[in-house]
């Protein structure tokens, strides 16, 4: 199946923001923090007053780390990229610059389909992470998986991980045009069904803003190169920090 088969049907998402010398994906970087006589204040810079609460809020509790699971595919992977340019380093890199001290660990193997990573998880949630991003199902998908066996595998995944006591943010897929309409309808539900289900966030393309723009893909134009996971990590950060200090607050 071509790239193009697998986009056909997929409705365009939203353009990546125009960048400048102001902007940096989207977001607008502040000016730097002058006194009366125009010179720059460099001896206590704006961020550290964000740090030192957020680093705080990340901090885990009853033996269960501060970590981020990214668990997913070659999608979360990062297949064909060196490791610094994989989402899981992105994402934590962006985190970071928000000022939330956490590690995110990459759970991603490429080829997994929801069978393996329903056999992993257990022994991947042994590392007590404190959230998960649950990226799977882009090869059933591909491989025209019954959604039903799909959905399935994610509700024990989702259960697993709720068993255990770890957050969980769920990403979600679309599936090709070639299995026929039948199919994308029955698989394009499985995702918001489960969120609703188990009553856990979703981000529902874990691809939005990078599909079907080649110059944020690799030669196959179905895996992001590095500013494609860059742009993923940028629009999924703001949501994983939503929920990072979220529980905090409730500690």
């Amino acid at each position: 199946m071509s790239p193009a088969q697998y986009y056909s049907e997929i409705e365009r998402m939203r353009p990546l923001p125009s960048l400048s010398k102001s902007y940096v994906f989207g977001h607008r970087i502040p000016l730097p923090e002058t006194d009366g006589s125009g010179h720059i204040r460099v001896s206590k810079p704006a961020c550290d007053a964000r740090r030192a609460p957020a680093a705080r809020a990340a901090t885990g509790a009853n033996g269960r780390t501060s970590a981020i699971l990214a668990f997913g595919d070659s999608l979360t992977a990062g297949l064909g990229l060196p490791r610094g340019a994989a989402f899981p380093t992105r994402l934590e890199a962006n985190l970071r610059s928000r000022g939330i001290a956490v590690s995110v660990v990459d759970g991603g193997v490429s080829g997994e389909t929801t069978a393996g990573g329903l056999a992993r998880v257990a022994k991947s949630l042994a590392q007590r992470p404190g959230f998960v991003v649950l990226e799977l199902g882009t090869n059933d998908a591909l491989q025209g998986i019954d959604p039903a066996v799909v959905g399935a595998n994610l509700q024990k995944i989702i259960a697993k991980i709720r068993a255990d006591g770890a957050r969980l943010l769920l990403a979600g897929t679309l599936a090709p045009a070639n299995w026929g309409r039948d199919y994308q309808l029955a698989f394009d539900a499985i995702y918001p069904q489960l969120a609703r289900r188990y009553q856990v966030p979703l981000y529902p393309f874990f691809l939005d803003g990078v599909a079907q723009q080649p110059a944020l893909n690799q030669w196959d134009g179905l895996h992001p190169n590095a500013q494609g996971t860059a742009v993923i990590a940028d629009r999924l950060a703001p949501i994983v920090a939503r929920l990072v200090l979220s529980v905090s607050r409730r500690r």
